[in-house]
């Protein structure tokens, strides 16, 4: 990583890169944010829309005279380019695991001078992934969980959502297929859904609310008798905090519902 240090004008592209930078303090930096930010709320009622996930215009991105520009994955890398080849230095995470949540916090704290907070947002991040694998180990069985990120084609959730399924203590029906790349590399078929015989399916269209009636009426879904819950996107399918604070706590709700139990009757208890 060769950046120039201390970048005062950061524009992010990555909706989990703005809510990190608040949490280290840095939010004064910020001149530019992606238009799908929802956390912290105080970024998307501040701070400027410069791109989508999938869009963005160069031009409207140098429009905020950014000295440093964030980005997601293989897909805003091309824009990236472009941002580089204006004279704009750039970062690109590519992070699947959560273990890639931490290394992005770590990363970051260290290109805007936070190592310390960096250093104590992964300690509380760590922190409830603990409290969460505590919880899960007293659930009476392991629900098995099919994850869909998308509805058309029908697709199971990436890597980390496979591991925030592990944590709280239940079985993704298709932890094998999660690593794969690209998304187009996920797809699965209705019958492998109903094979597998799903205790529990969340749902996260991104940009949709999860259509449960929609879902109960694919042939064979009604007779899974499965619970069924829809957890945000912005929740979940961002690699950033919330997948942890929020997406984490809400599959082990479904989880212990399933079991027949609540975060209570597990001994977890939220915390602000």
């Amino acid at each position: 990583m060769n950046l120039a240090p201390s970048p005062q004008r950061i524009a992010s592209l990555s909706t989990e890169a703005v809510d990190i930078l608040y949490r280290l303090g840095v939010q004064d930096r910020l001149v530019g944010i992606s238009g799908f930010t929802v956390y912290p709320p105080q970024a998307r009622e501040s701070k400027p829309k410069i791109s989508g996930f999938k869009t963005g215009k160069l031009d409207k991105i140098l429009s905020v005279t950014p000295d440093l520009v964030i980005g997601y994955s293989h897909v805003q890398r091309k824009l990236l380019d472009e941002v580089e080849a204006a004279g704009v230095q750039t970062l690109c995470f590519h992070h699947r695991t959560l273990a890639g949540i931490n290394d992005m916090v770590r990363t970051l704290g260290e290109v805007v001078g936070e190592p310390e907070k960096a250093r104590d947002l992964i300690a509380h991040l760590d922190g409830i992934k603990a409290r969460v694998a505590q919880a899960a180990a007293r659930l009476p069985f392991q629900p098995r969980v099919y994850f869909e990120e998308w509805h058309s084609p029908l697709t199971c959730g990436i890597q980390w959502v496979s591991e925030l399924i592990s944590l709280a203590g239940g079985v993704d029906v298709f932890a094998e297929i999660a690593p794969r790349d690209p998304f187009s590399a996920r797809a699965v078929t209705a019958e492998q859904i109903l094979a597998a015989r799903p205790q529990v399916i969340l749902g996260s269209w991104c940009g949709q609310r999860f259509d449960v009636d929609q879902v109960q009426a694919r042939p064979g879904f009604a007779e899974l008798h499965a619970l069924m819950r829809d957890v945000p996107s912005s929740d979940i399918l961002a690699p950033g905090p919330a997948a942890i604070e929020c997406g984490l706590v809400a599959v082990l709700s479904a989880l212990a519902t399933c079991a027949g139990t609540t975060l209570q009757g597990l001994g977890f208890e939220q915390t602000t």
